[in-house]
């Protein structure tokens, strides 16, 4: 997310080139909403910031402030409906833009609420996004109250993640769960002020780097400054996983270099599981800064092995298995004069669901590896996350149902060693309680509900209630398939 006031400054554009730099956080869709101070104008698609947008669009999105946002869905299928910025038009005329980081975890009683609005029937909802039925209900509050107090009256009712930046005609204003799980960072510019995911999208647009918005704040920027607002307790619990994958490593969390993070988590990896090797060499680009601690830390000569097709997105959050396996393929090449002869060290950034290490083994041997032993800058992954990342079901995850041992067997590597949880948060420069592990750990920091009120298609599969309670006739949209299997109906 990235969101900007600022007065005589092309914002549009300002907003695209942060998304750019926010590019890696989500791949699906793209969106920016702008505001002049009488109307709010959003444009959003599927696809990469660069094909949403081009020049001629940016130059028509004019204003004094924006919300913009690239998706990566974890709740709600891959469709213009659920691409982001969401909009709505208050009862009293305004508009209301929101973006969303994070995933909430009592959506199906946001649903509830959703449907005892007066004005269900008149907003038209198609989308199926936790993010829009709180787009929703802020717009109905905001009738009444304005959209600062009816977002401290809303903000304490959600629970589970959310980094919030969202805008009325004259506002921008930005939250954070009182756990902190996603990132968000107040900048600001010679003539205005920037909210964002993560600092690298400040330095791309020139903002100096003020804080972070901390747990439980809301912060509105208005021609009158900036003023903030506790609605809820700080208990911080950021997702630790920012540090081994999600973020940039040119970005900072909680004061802390997420690139000097991976390559102590490197260094530490070296002395829980060292071996005998001629050559370290990283799956590029998220192990890299790993695999160059590891080899700080074993002495073995760091080397590049393999060679990444920049053109090709990332394979983790792809959401279709035949991408992504295809991604793999597209995404990696051995450099075989390197490799050859070679006992090597394959430093990764993690093991979800074993297919990248699986195809990289078998590449490996194939370009003449002796030895591929494969290390992995992160424990284990056997909790699937509510919060944010789509790690699906546990019956996806390779490490759920096989120890060590059988995950090596599968990857088919000579050997294969995880750093510990102790070693990686002590590599963080964060406490422990500071920190959520729960795909690591099985230690849910945000009460869940029951299975049936989760899921990623929770908003798809079953008809929604209508005021009384009961299920409407209609069952609603429905669930895609992932892939290109809807491309003839895209927008």
């Amino acid at each position: 997310m990235f969101g900007v006031w600022a007065p005589g400054e092309d914002v549009a554009k300002m907003t695209y080139y942060g998304l750019y730099a926010l590019q890696h956080r989500g791949q699906e869709a793209a969106g920016i909403a702008v505001s002049d101070g009488r109307r709010t104008v959003v444009f959003k698609d599927l696809g990469l910031v660069s094909q949403v947008f081009d020049e001629q669009t940016l130059s028509s999105l004019r204003g004094h402030l924006a919300v913009g946002h690239c998706r990566y869905s974890t709740t709600g299928a891959t469709t213009w409906e659920n691409a982001q910025p969401t909009f709505r038009t208050t009862a009293a005329g305004s508009g209301l833009a929101l973006g969303h980081n994070g995933n909430l975890v009592n959506t199906a009683e946001l649903r509830e609420d959703v449907a005892k609005l007066e004005n269900r029937k008149r907003s038209g909802l198609r989308a199926t996004t936790d993010s829009d039925l709180l787009t929703e209900l802020l717009a109905a509050g905001a009738a009444d109250l304005g959209v600062y107090e009816a977002a401290m009256r809303l903000l304490p009712r959600l629970r589970g993640a959310f980094s919030l930046t969202f805008a009325d005609e004259s506002t921008l204003y930005a939250a954070r769960d009182s756990h902190g799980v996603r990132p968000l960072v107040l900048g600001r510019l010679e003539r205005g002020w920037v909210v964002a995911s993560e600092t690298a999208a400040l330095d791309i647009v020139g903002a100096s780097f003020v804080r972070e918005v901390e747990p439980g704040e809301l912060i509105a920027i208005d021609a009158d400054g900036i003023r903030s607002q506790r609605f809820a307790a700080p208990e911080p619990k950021g997702c630790v996983f920012e540090y081994v994958y999600l973020a940039r490593p040119d970005t900072t969390i909680a004061g802390r270099s997420v690139y000097d993070t991976r390559v102590e988590i490197g260094r530490r990896l070296a002395e829980e599981h060292p071996v005998e090797a001629d050559l370290v060499i990283p799956v590029p680009e998220s192990g890299t800064p790993a695999a160059i601690g590891y080899a700080q830390g074993s002495g073995i000569p760091y080397g590049q092995g393999l060679v990444k097709n920049a053109y090709v997105g990332r394979t983790f959050i792809q959401p279709s298995q035949t991408i992504r396996q295809l991604g793999i393929r597209l995404k990696l090449n051995p450099l075989r004069n390197v490799i050859r002869g070679k006992r090597l060290v394959v430093v990764d950034d993690s093991i979800v669901r074993g297919n990248t290490q699986r195809a990289l083994v078998r590449m490996l041997r194939e370009a003449g590896a002796l030895e591929v032993h494969v290390r992995i800058a992160s424990p284990p992954v056997r909790w699937p996350c509510f919060y944010g990342i789509d790690f699906a079901s546990r019956a996806e995850l390779i490490a759920n149902g096989a120890d060590t041992e059988g995950v090596r067997r599968s990857i088919g590597s000579d050997s294969l060693g995880y750093v510990s949880v102790e070693q990686m948060v002590a590599a963080s420069e964060q406490p422990r309680s500071r920190l959520c592990c729960a795909c690591f750990d099985g230690e849910y920091p945000i009460p869940l509900p029951e299975e049936a009120q989760l899921g990623k298609h929770l908003l798809e599969d079953v008809p929604e209630p209508t005021a009384s309670g009961a299920a409407s006739g209609d069952p609603g949209p429905l669930s895609v398939g992932y892939g290109a299997g809807e491309a003839l109906t895209r927008p």
